[in-house]
């Protein structure tokens, strides 16, 4: 089944070069004006993934990002003109699972999008082959399934897709340092920025998990080296 992608851009000249780029290596394209029109498609028939402009005319578009985070599980892109990596980081800080900054090369697009699409689809993948099995450590229990965290203390966190494979890749290997390499997609290495987007996707897990992110005790940063999570972890079955 093709793989269905919402664009939302006030821009007409954007949406027909996205639209066109992403039809040409065969995904189904939708594209919207505005974040209302959006809304509702996605009420009536969820998409794999959006595309999401920060500077919407009717709505502030990382607001929108929150949104459909909170609300609906797909995957979610920034695409940003600002120039500052300030913006950047705040998509990926509001839950998107990675930016696009305008200009952009159609190439780069299609490996973004591809790249957060593998992501999901490697998730369901694992959660499989662990036999629908969930990770416990340091009081936390990560569902694979469903990218949800829950305490043993009753608090439950959703995680994006960036998110969760970056966890299991802690949670495969505890114990153990981990490189920035190690954790980042082999196709997006070559960005100037992608060591930046692991440090922020490691700073919104510690958000979630450590009970002072400024003072980890679960992530651990090895300096030189890369990451470490400092924790025994156990497997069971997801009920």
């Amino acid at each position: 089944m093709r793989k269905r992608i919402y664009v939302i851009d006030d821009e007409p000249d954007i949406r027909a070069l996205v639209r066109g780029a992403l039809e040409e290596f065969g995904f189904e394209v939708h594209t919207f004006a505005s974040g209302r029109e959006a809304r509702q498609s996605i009420s009536r028939s969820p998409p794999d993934l959006c595309i999401v402009d920060i500077g919407l005319p009717d709505m502030n578009g990382l607001h929108l990002v929150r949104e459909l985070w909170e609300d609906v599980r797909f995957g979610l892109i920034v695409l940003t003109g600002r120039g500052g990596i300030s913006d950047r980081v705040l998509g990926l800080e509001f839950g998107a699972d990675d930016y696009i900054v305008k200009p952009f090369e159609p190439r780069e697009l299609v490996a973004r999008v591809s790249s957060v699409i593998r992501r999901r689809e490697q998730l369901l993948a694992a959660s499989s082959d662990l036999g629908q099995k969930r990770a416990q450590f340091g009081g936390w229990t990560f569902d694979i399934g469903n990218l949800t965290l829950s305490h043993a203390d009753g608090r439950q966190d959703n995680l994006t897709a960036a998110e969760a494979n970056l966890l299991l890749s802690f949670v495969k290997a505890p114990n153990r340092v981990l490189s920035r390499d190690q954790l980042q997609d082999g196709d997006l290495r070559d960005e100037p920025n992608y060591e930046r987007s692991i440090d922020v996707r490691i700073s919104r897990l510690r958000k979630k998990i450590e009970a002072d992110a400024r003072s980890p005790q679960l992530i651990k940063t090895v300096y030189g080296a890369g990451y470490l999570l400092a924790a025994d972890v156990q497997w069971e079955r997801a009920r």
